[in-house]
């Protein structure tokens, strides 16, 4: 499911593989799916660079996980 326009409040890595997540509005902490090590690095980084420049994100939820993001 979609979720647009919001903003990222926080992001957390650690340095076991492919292990990232990002605080999202309204829909709280949410791990990036780890399906392939650079899709979790690239959408890390779009976390990052929304939250650092007060940018809004859409996300695509696979269950529980972010597989798809947007910086809008």
């Amino acid at each position: 499911m979609w979720h647009n326009n919001k903003a990222v409040l926080q992001t957390f890595a650690s340095n076991n593989s492919q292990n990232a997540w990002a605080n999202i509005e309204s829909l709280g902490w949410k791990k990036i799916k780890p399906d392939d090590s650079d899709g979790v690095t690239n959408v890390f980084v779009q976390m990052n660079a929304a939250k650092a420049n007060n940018r809004k994100v859409s996300v695509h939820l696979d269950g529980d996980q972010i597989n798809i993001a947007y910086l809008n």
